[in-house]
């Protein structure tokens, strides 16, 4: 195996990433080595990579980034039990402290003293990988490494969906990147009602269509608010689900939410957001809900069942792999948006 291994760093402050030898990290007691076979671009790592002010703010350098993973157990510290070496996993990417207030009523997703893998700690755009052995998931080995990998971001849209009732509703999904793509297949499988996909990408809203989405809007071309209540004879959407992050859309999502609706929100905006507190919340009776992360472990669970019962197939979702030596055709494809999700195969 060797000293050292090839891993994708962010050496320092600023634009880029180098590819290039660093050790290979040591196991603790209560950690687990795990040997990455494939990993996968997410929207924290382009703001990483292009370094903006959330990565000033927040990512340790040096560090090897990158969060999204999937691979095949080396070793494993002398305390854990459970597993072990040759098995399928990936991991919670998010290390909690686990002695909070959070932590201890069941809300591990919000610990305040959470550090997290790839971005203040060392992450896997690399040949291998520590976590803690509390964060380790066990994958079936008939699972590809693949679609494994994707199982973070996947969180994401399965703790959105089920954030509230979802059985027979109307869902607008406003942002058909990764996660909004992942969000409408699980929305259908949930058992949703009729299911719009907003954006104004025409390849993203194409992968929406192959997603299960049953109507597709662009934004670019009509008001996505109106539109939303047109299709939905007036009434608006019963449950929005905002994944874009965008100022505009995030209002329109509001304007279309139905009265008595849901709008989870997970896409992070750039800078405040204005909006009429009265008109598009209060005396809509709304019920708005932030999320981050995925709750731990609920959520795990929750998409395992769906995974594993081939409820949902993320297969057309990867539309690009490449190599890690790649990785600068693949960031520049990915900041593009002319993609689903890319897959560094290791």
């Amino acid at each position: 195996m060797g000293d050292t291994m090839m891993g994708l760093v962010k050496e320092k402050p600023g634009p880029g990433a180098v590819l290039k030898r660093v050790p290979i990290p040591e196991c603790a007691a209560d950690e687990v080595l795990i040997r990455v076979k494939a990993t996968s671009i997410c929207g924290t790592d382009i703001h990483i990579y292009q370094w903006d002010e959330w990565a000033e703010r927040t990512v340790l350098t040096p560090n090897v980034f990158g969060h999204e993973f999937a691979g095949i157990v080396e070793a494993v510290g002398s305390e854990v039990r459970g597993i072990a070496p040759g098995d399928h996993v990936s991991a919670e990417g998010h290390i909690a402290c686990g002695v909070c207030k959070a932590c201890r009523t069941g809300k591990a997703h919000v610990c305040p003293h959470t550090r997290s893998f790839g971005i203040n700690a060392p992450g896997c755009f690399a040949e291998y990988a520590v976590t803690k052995a509390v964060n380790v998931i066990a994958n079936r080995q008939d699972l590809p490494f693949e679609l494994a990998c994707l199982q973070d971001p996947l969180g994401n849209a399965v703790q959105s969906v089920l954030a509230g009732d979802i059985v027979g509703k109307s869902v607008a999904v406003i942002g058909a990147g990764p996660i909004g793509l992942m969000a409408v297949q699980v929305a259908k499988a949930c058992g949703a009602g009729t299911i719009f996909a907003v954006d104004v990408n025409p390849l993203r809203l194409q992968l929406a269509e192959r997603m299960g989405a049953d109507e597709v809007i662009d934004a670019g071309q009509c008001s996505a608010s109106q539109r939303l209540r047109e299709c939905t004879g007036g009434d608006g959407v019963d449950v929005v689900l905002e994944m874009s992050g965008n100022a505009k859309a995030i209002v329109d999502g509001f304007d279309a939410a139905a009265s008595g609706g849901r709008v989870s929100l997970l896409g992070i905006p750039a800078s405040e957001v204005s909006l009429d507190l009265s008109r598009q919340i209060i005396f809509k009776g709304l019920r708005v809900e932030g999320v981050t992360g995925r709750r731990m472990y609920e959520t795990w669970y929750q998409m395992k069942g769906l995974l594993e019962q081939r409820r949902i197939d993320l297969t057309p979702l990867v539309t690009h792999t490449f190599t890690l030596d790649r990785y600068e055709e693949a960031f520049a494809l990915m900041r593009a948006g002319q993609c689903g999700k890319i897959v560094f195969i290791h």
